[in-house]
């Protein structure tokens, strides 16, 4: 019974995860994630798995037997024994078809073959940091990088791009006319294609800033808890920490949750204001939660006081952040907000990007903006099933994306077919580093002409071969013994 009651809850909650983001959910640690996640899971499979099994346990201990009278005589035709042993059966075939439910559902046949097989790609495509000429500009430029949760172009209006009736986010649309925004169709707003290991929030992180899907071993520890992340790989945190950028990552929520302190403390030692941070410098009362930890109003008012701090270092500055409110279930809506779309996620996405945009129009004001450079992307599509109910399966979703002040034009930035992970050496590119041959990692420079792997070789044969195990991936980054210090004697200024 747990196994159907768990299964349907999961595919309602989170909807179809892949077998990596599986066994990453599966062996990270629950800290940091919303109590509300928790709660639909008392509601849902534990409750309903306590029914069921109340009712079954009364059935199976009853003392009452069925009869059948026949003239005077009372004759037993169901009594304890076959109770007992129809209790067995059901109890067996609900066994059995719990797990084949769950396997199929969970695509558990796909994970296991994930892991026992061994595919080349990766390293036949993977292009490293420490052997490529990098020519960063003299004045090195400042870095904001802001993963908005769960934004995609689906919100915008069908004219746009999008899915909806209404476009529900204005404010970023018209933002978007100052930038570069790339996309898959010929003239409206798209993005990326959605890749095997890319389809959370840490994913998502690692492909844009690593260049590499998230792929874990199957006989991986909670992964993060070691301290390592990806020791081997080197990202855009660790290229310009070597440059001598001054870095922080801000969270709403706490960044044990899926490894990420030590991923961005591996790739970038960088400064922490997460849920902990924040209550440790008394900016929030010990004992304050809302929401992951503390609101995106509160995230974006640190980020000023940050930024500032920043821009008085002497140094360039990385701030990289992720926003929460817009996470599922129905996102977080700040409390006074009106209820422009009688719809609660709806009326989240179109606060929450209202206030991106109202940051970065405050970011623009101040006299460190000339020199930085600041790139909007969503980290995956949302999970939030209810909302997405009633979108036609055949419209392609993709993250939101936006680049602004960037020294560098785009050659074509509509009518592409990319990746998430290409996103890693297009960062670079957009603080005017010249990369050798326009490629990092598995990603491709995309203000270049240069075509992606998915443009080259499909999505369905990228995605087939990031599905395979990879013993190169395993052994060049998973493997703790390695070092992301990046030393590249082939870096020069212009």
């Amino acid at each position: 019974m747990t196994a159907f009651t768990a299964t349907n809850w999961g595919k309602r909650t989170f909807g179809d995860i892949t077998p990596d983001q599986f066994l990453v959910n599966l062996k990270s640690p629950i800290v940091g994630t919303s109590s509300d996640v928790m709660v639909t899971a008392f509601e849902g499979p534990v409750f309903e798995t306590a029914v069921l099994t109340m009712l079954f346990s009364i059935f199976v201990c009853s003392v009452y037997r069925l009869v059948l009278h026949r003239g005077e005589k009372l004759r037993v035709v169901f009594g304890r024994i076959p109770r007992l042993v129809l209790s067995l059966v059901l109890a067996g075939a609900v066994l059995a078809g719990g797990l084949v439910y769950g396997v199929k559902k969970f695509q558990l046949v796909d994970v296991y073959h994930a892991y026992v097989s061994d595919s080349s790609y990766i390293q036949d495509h993977y292009v490293s940091p420490r052997d490529v000429k990098l020519i960063f500009p003299k004045e090195k430029r400042n870095l904001i990088h802001i993963y908005l949760e769960s934004i995609e172009t689906t919100y915008l209006s069908k004219e746009l791009g999008g899915y909806m009736k209404t476009n529900l986010m204005p404010e970023l649309t018209q933002l978007a006319g100052e930038g570069v925004s790339f996309s898959h169709t010929p003239d409206t707003f798209g993005g990326p294609r959605q890749t095997v290991g890319s389809s959370w929030s840490v994913a998502a992180m690692v492909n844009m800033e690593l260049g590499l899907p998230l792929k874990i071993p199957m006989n991986g520890n909670s992964y993060g808890k070691s301290g390592k992340f990806l020791p081997g790989a080197v990202g855009i945190g660790d290229i310009l920490k070597a440059q001598g950028y001054e870095q922080t990552i801000m969270f709403g929520a706490d960044s044990d949750f899926g490894g990420l302190t030590s991923f961005f403390q591996n790739h970038g030692d960088f400064n922490f204001m997460d849920y902990k941070a924040v209550k440790e410098k008394g900016l929030i009362p010990k004992d304050y939660k809302v929401w992951w930890g503390y609101e995106d109003d509160k995230l974006y008012e640190f980020a000023k006081e940050e930024l500032i701090r920043l821009s008085k270092t002497g140094k360039p500055f990385h701030l990289n952040m992720e926003t929460a409110d817009t996470h599922f279930p129905d996102g977080y809506l700040s409390p006074g907000v009106k209820d422009k779309h009688g719809n609660q996620y709806a009326n989240v996405i179109s606060y929450s990007t209202a206030e991106t945009v109202r940051f970065i129009r405050w970011i623009q004001q101040q006299d460190f903006y000339p020199n930085t450079t600041i790139v909007l992307t969503g980290d995956h599509w949302s999970m939030d099933q209810k909302f997405f109910a009633k979108v036609d399966k055949k419209y392609r979703r993709a993250i939101f994306n936006l680049i602004l002040n960037a020294p560098v034009k785009a050659e074509k930035a509509y009518g592409r077919e990319f990746a998430p992970f290409d996103f890693y050496p297009t960062i670079l590119a957009s603080l005017g580093v010249q990369i050798e041959g326009d490629r990092l990692g598995l990603g491709t420079n995309l203000f270049s002409g240069a075509p992606t792997l998915v443009e080259r070789d499909g999505l369905d044969k990228v995605n087939q071969e990031l599905n395979e195990r990879s013993n190169f991936y395993n052994d060049e980054f998973i493997a703790e013994w390695k070092n992301s210090t990046f030393e590249n004697t082939k870096v020069s200024y212009q």
